[in-house]
């Protein structure tokens, strides 16, 4: 038999506290946000539409985490290997859309991968400052 292997997990209020941070540091940019946190599992475990983020940046702060998770890497470096002529180019129309754009970050407990968070209603650069605040409160960034 195999042996069961234990794995950390994002709990509720440390998920919150991850949510709390980015709004902090998107009221500080003067930009409106949606953030997403996902578990290890790639499943979200909280989420926020700040007042003003728009509709569409909905799904794709999921799915900047989602992809952040999915490939345990932020997005903004995934993009940079996506391009024309690089390894991944295509590997935005894989897996029911993988998102590229700047503003996905995985969350880490010491070395292991618990989760991620996704930003997205801003400018790149604003997503990922965004989002490297919110990975701060559990020590990734």
């Amino acid at each position: 038999m195999a042996d069961v292997v234990k794995k950390h997990g994002i709990s509720s209020e440390l998920a919150q506290k991850m949510v709390n941070a980015a709004v902090a540091k998107a009221r500080e940019l003067g930009v409106n946000e949606n953030v997403a946190i996902l578990d290890e599992g790639g499943n979200l475990k909280a989420f926020s539409r700040m007042d003003g983020a728009s509709v569409p940046t909905i799904e794709i702060a999921q799915k900047k985490a989602w992809t952040s998770r999915a490939f345990d890497i932020e997005t903004k470096t995934l993009s940079k290997f996506a391009q024309p002529g690089a390894d991944f180019y295509g590997i935005h129309v894989t897996n029911g859309g993988v998102t590229i754009f700047a503003g996905g970050v995985p969350l880490l407990k010491g070395k292991e991968v618990v989760g991620a968070i996704g930003v997205s209603g801003g400018s790149g650069k604003q997503d990922q400052e965004v989002a490297e605040a919110g990975a701060k409160v559990i020590g990734s960034k």
